[in-house]
C-alpha cells in the first residue's frame, strides 16, 4: 500500500520524515509518518515509536451522500501494530460516531472547501453591491471606482476567512469529542484518533489519523497540576471545567407515570415514539468533579481527538519548553489541556 494510491477508502501510510538519507540527515518535518512498503512485515523497521507520529490515516470523500472507511483494512492493519480488533468492534467505535448522517452534514458544512466556497461567494457579493452602490452616486472614474472596490472586498473577505479560520480551531462537539468513546479504547494501545478534512485534487476529503502516544507521563503530570490548582484556585478551576458541557434529550412517555396501573393485555405492543411523548433536556458535564486522577483521565479522553485534529492539520502553536513530545516543537497533550482549557499562569506558546 503506498501514498499514491487513488482509493479514497484505502489506508494511506508515508515515510518516516526522520529517514537520514544515503549522503546526509534529511531536514525532520514537523510531522512524522510511520512508512511501509509492499510486505506487511516492513512496518516493524521502527523499533520505538515517539509521541506525535502518525502511524495510519483512512481516507474518505467529504460529502454529504453516505461517506465510509474501509473498516476491514483497518482492522488488518491495527494487528500489525499488535492490536487486535475485529472490523465490527472498529465500526462500532468509529464509523458509528462520526459518520451518521448528521454528522457527515456537519463535516461537510464546516470542512475547509466549504468555507473556500463561502469566502468566494461572500467577495463576489460584496464587490458587485459596493460598486453597484458606488455607481449610483457616481464616485469618480470606473477605473478608479474598481480599485477601490476590490480593496475593500478583499479587506472583509479576509475577516471572514479570518472568522472561519478561528472557528476551525475550536474544539467540535460533533466530531472531536464522539471521537471520545474510540480513544478511551486506543490510549490502551498508546494510540490515539482523529478526524480533519484536507483537500486532494480538488476534492474534499476526511482523514482518520492514528497517532501514537503514550499518556502515562501526561495522565501523570495532569494529574498533578490539577490537585494543585484545586488547592489553590478551586473555583477558577471549576470555572473552566463547567464551561465544557453538553446538552442531552431524554423522551419521557406519558404512560410512564400509571406505572403498573394498567393490565400488560391494555399496554400498546409497540409504543408511539412521538404521541403523548415529552422531551426533558439536561445539562452534562463532561468533566464532573473528582478525584485529580479521575479528572486527568477525562480530560486526557475528551480532548484527545480536538489535538490530534489540530497536530495532523498543523494548527498547534509552538511551544517554549518540551514535555512529552520529543521530535516536535509542539506542546505534548497534557500541556495543551493545562493552557486551553485549564488556563495556566506563564503561557507556554509562541505567538504565530
Amino acid at each position: 500500500m503506498t501514498a499514491g494510491d487513488s482509493d479514497p477508502h484505502e489506508a494511506c501510510f508515508f515515510t518516516m520524515a526522520c529517514e537520514s538519507q544515503a549522503d546526509g540527515a534529511e531536514k525532520q518535518s514537523p510531522i512524522t509518518y510511520c512508512g511501509t512498503h509492499a510486505d506487511e512485515s516492513s512496518l516493524h523497521w521502527v523499533k520505538e515509536f515517539h509521541n506525535g507520529q502518525v502511524l495510519m490515516v483512512l481516507t474518505a470523500s467529504n460529502t454529504c451522500s453516505s461517506t465510509v472507511f474501509d473498516m476491514e483494512l483497518c482492522a488488518e492493519k491495527l494487528k500489525t501494530f499488535g492490536i487486535e480488533m475485529t472490523m465490527d468492534q472498529c465500526r462500532n467505535l468509529i464509523q458509528n460516531a462520526i459518520l451518521e448522517p448528521e454528522v457527515r452534514r456537519y463535516m461537510f458544512y464546516n470542512s475547509r472547501a466549504f468555507g473556500i466556497a463561502i469566502a468566494v461567494i461572500f467577495y463576489i457579493s460584496v464587490w458587485a453591491n459596493i460598486y453597484s452602490t458606488m455607481q449610483l452616486y457616481s464616485f469618480g472614474c470606473r477605473w478608479d471606482i474598481s480599485i477601490l472596490v476590490t480593496v475593500a472586498a478583499i479587506a472583509l473577505t479576509i475577516v471572514v476567512i479570518l472568522i472561519i479560520d478561528q472557528h476551525q480551531r475550536k474544539i467540535h462537539v460533533n466530531t472531536d469529542v464522539r471521537l471520545a468513546a474510540a480513544n478511551e479504547v486506543f490510549m490502551k494501545h498508546n494510540l490515539l484518533l482523529g478526524v480533519a478534512d484536507a483537500m486532494d485534487r480538488h476534492q474534499n476529503i476526511l482523514q482518520l489519523c492514528f497517532v501514537h502516544f503514550n499518556l502515562e507521563q501526561c495522565l501523570h503530570s495532569l494529574a498533578g497540576y490539577i490537585t494543585e490548582r484545586k488547592r489553590n484556585h478551586q473555583s477558577a478551576l471549576r470555572h473552566n471545567l463547567d464551561q465544557f458541557c453538553v446538552t442531552m434529550e431524554t423522551v419521557i412517555q406519558s404512560s410512564q407515570g400509571r406505572g403498573e396501573e394498567g393490565s400488560s393485555e391494555e399496554s400498546p405492543l409497540l409504543p408511539n415514539d412521538k404521541k403523548g411523548a415529552l422531551a426533558c433536556s439536561e445539562l452534562l458535564h463532561l468533566i464532573p468533579e473528582g478525584a485529580p486522577e479521575v479528572m486527568a483521565q477525562q480530560l486526557l479522553v475528551i480532548f484527545s481527538g480536538y489535538y490530534i485534529r489540530l497536530l495532523v492539520s498543523g494548527q498547534l502553536p509552538q511551544v517554549i519548553k518540551l514535555r512529552h513530545v520529543e521530535h516536535m516543537n509542539i506542546p505534548c497533550l497534557c500541556q495543551f489541556i493545562e493552557t486551553n482549557v485549564l488556563d495556566t499562569g506563564p503561557c507556554w506558546f509562541k505567538a504565530r
